[in-house]
């Protein structure tokens, strides 16, 4: 039985003609999903296993090449140039963290739940792209300068020559490069809102051009064509970035580190305007 006491504050609730949370109740904000995001991306196994393959592939990958190496072979690439080998395959666990940070939550069916409790819906979506934005260029870096301060510590000899500043800002744009990435495929995701799907596009994305390239410059007609495929792509990005010297197929020099990158920042710019205009007019 209830006693008196206990139905004062209720009936008193009633009286005033609605309840009062005793809670305090702050206006939401850019922050509030940020921490939304942050605890849904932490607490995942996709990305301790996606990022964790990344770490392994680049680091594993990349400590084992520079053990096969001496200081005179960093007289023409840089230190951090090891870690390429592990990033052309780690990339890929990038782009699937991408997919899987937005289109899990249409998979599972959560995105109602966090669209219900944040109806701010590009709000949510920009958290989503700075967490895993900083997320993914924070471990990928960290793997990068592992495996650069390496190779450094072990083959930094008079036969290396003289290595400046400019190689770790190359391997800084190459941390960005792969980042880009994974915001293109969290774009990707969000449009497409299934993870097969958009996993499959980014795959074609990164490993169709080098081969539709090569294909393209087998008759006359398209070969001008082909020839801009195969120096405009992911890998030749990264090679690039990393500071190994390449060529074109007809033996020209390559783009330049910037119009790369310039390329992946206007495509991945466009990607994510229409993730914003999509996810704010479709329904969930």
């Amino acid at each position: 039985m209830t006693s008196t006491a206990d139905a004062t504050p209720a009936a008193s609730a009633r009286q005033d003609g609605g309840y009062s949370s005793p809670l305090p109740t702050p206006r939401p904000h850019l922050g509030h999903a940020l921490a939304s995001e942050w605890t849904k991306l932490a607490s995942v196994r996709s990305t301790v296993w996606t990022l964790g393959s990344l770490v392994a592939l680049v680091v594993g990958i990349g400590v084992f090449a520079v053990l096969q190496t001496g200081s005179e072979d960093y007289k023409s690439i840089p230190f951090v140039a090891p870690a390429l080998f592990g990033m052309m395959v780690g990339q890929l666990a990038v782009m699937v963290l991408g997919v899987l940070t937005v289109s899990s939550e249409y998979g599972t069916g959560l995105i109602r739940t966090t669209l219900t409790a944040a109806p701010d819906r590009l709000r949510v979506l920009t958290a989503k792209y700075l967490v895993f934005g900083a997320v993914a260029f924070g471990v990928t870096l960290g793997s990068v300068a592992f495996v650069g301060i390496s190779a450094a510590l072990l083959h930094n000899g008079p036969e290396a020559g003289y290595h400046g500043a400019g190689e770790w800002v190359g391997a800084l744009g190459g941390c960005l490069y792969v980042t880009l990435l994974g915001v293109l495929a969290l774009a990707v995701g969000a449009l497409v809102r299934h993870s097969a799907g958009g996993i499959a596009v980014m795959l074609g994305l990164v490993t169709m051009p080098p081969v539709l390239g090569a294909i393209l410059t087998g008759w006359p007609v398209s070969r001008e064509i082909g020839l801009a495929v195969v120096r405009y792509n992911a890998p030749m990005g990264l090679i690039q970035l990393f500071g190994l010297p390449n060529s074109g197929m007809d033996g020209s020099p390559t783009p330049s580190d910037l119009a790369q990158l310039g390329l992946l920042v206007l495509v991945t710019a466009l990607a994510v305007t229409a993730s914003y205009v999509v996810v704010r007019r479709r329904d969930v």
